[in-house]
């Protein structure tokens, strides 16, 4: 099934469409505060790291792209990572910043439909290529006289073509999946994006299946590549404990140390949300995780590895330096 097909059998109306069913056509977001002062500095600071996390990815990626000594396994996926975290937030913060500011805050069934399909296929996308990540550590750490042929080019990218197949596997299926249910009202979704669990709570009749569906592919798509990383990490403490030189544990350690600080906040803010029973949820709780995992680790990506990484840092001035000269060339 296409996407566009996709999103022509889940378009409705928020009136009668059929004889008995109702159905909703239109959803509107909660809002975060009744004080204005309130949503005003919420909407400053959200735009402020939404801007950080777009600056910050756009210029690793850049940096990555135009420096032939970063044309590495490692830093083809950092790259890779950079371009979905730019897709992640902008799938979602832009209309939160909307609501936030406006007394516009609907969407329609089929937008709504539209950004969870994108948030699904970002944020699982991000779970394996997480995973993918560790793997090309291991194996640099672990097996460094096999790293050229194990992690050769087409091997890198067909792990980046395998991640983000899945992302769009799991994202058309989930939302079509979601869509496929009757919303009869309310209309109001208590929360700031169309995110899976509180689309949920305003579906007709039995949900069970979906929300079987949901934790199934949270335990697939979250939990299974976190048990891969765990398992890297391991082996890689493992190899780094038996290094006779002090600086090579160093090295190797600190190369790993960005990755596995993204892994954890990543991780552990997503397994939260989406790995816990139904009865613990709170409208509250859930609203402070998505903002953690949807905008402050986006932010804190491109910090956490440019600050700790010497390549990227020299290839970032590299850039800027050239962009520079160009420009006052011009």
């Amino acid at each position: 099934m296409t996407c566009s097909s996709l999103f022509q059998e889940m378009s409705v109306n928020c009136s009668l469409w059929q004889e008995n069913s109702l159905s909703v056509k239109r959803f509107a977001f909660a809002k975060f505060s009744e004080v204005p002062g309130e949503c005003f500095l919420l909407f400053t600071l959200i735009l402020l790291m939404f801007l950080v996390s777009l600056t910050g990815n756009a210029l690793i990626a850049l940096a990555i792209f135009t420096s032939p000594a970063l044309h590495t396994p490692m830093y083809f996926f950092l790259a890779n990572l950079s371009l979905l975290e730019i897709g992640y937030t902008c799938s979602v913060i832009p209309k939160m910043l909307q609501s936030l500011v406006s007394e516009s805050r609907g969407i329609s069934r089929e937008g709504c439909a539209t950004q969870m399909f994108f948030f699904t296929f970002f944020g699982i996308t991000e779970c394996s290529l997480l995973a993918a990540m560790a793997f090309d550590r291991c194996t640099a750490i672990c097996s460094p006289l096999h790293y050229a042929v194990r992690m050769s080019r087409g091997v890198c990218a067909h792990l980046a073509m395998v991640s983000w197949g899945i992302g769009c596997i799991v994202g058309l299926g989930q939302t079509n999946f979601i869509f496929s249910l009757d919303f009869c009202g309310p209309c109001e979704i208590d929360h700031f994006f169309c995110d899976l669990p509180p689309l949920l709570a305003l579906a007709c009749g039995d949900t069970s299946q979906n929300e079987a569906a949901v934790f199934v592919a949270a335990v697939l798509c979250i939990s299974s590549p976190f048990l891969l990383i765990i398992s890297s990490y391991v082996r890689i403490l493992i190899a780094v404990l038996m290094m006779p030189s002090p600086e090579g544990r160093h090295k190797a350690l600190s190369t790993c140390s960005s990755h596995l600080l993204v892994v954890t906040l990543f991780y552990g803010s997503g397994s939260i949300t989406y790995l816990r029973p139904k009865t613990s949820h709170s409208p509250g709780m859930d609203k402070l995780l998505a903002l953690f995992y949807t905008v402050v680790t986006s932010m804190l990506n491109p910090i956490i590895y440019s600050l700790r990484n010497k390549e990227v840092k020299a290839a970032l001035r590299r850039t800027l330096g050239l962009r520079k000269v160009l420009s006052r060339n011009r």
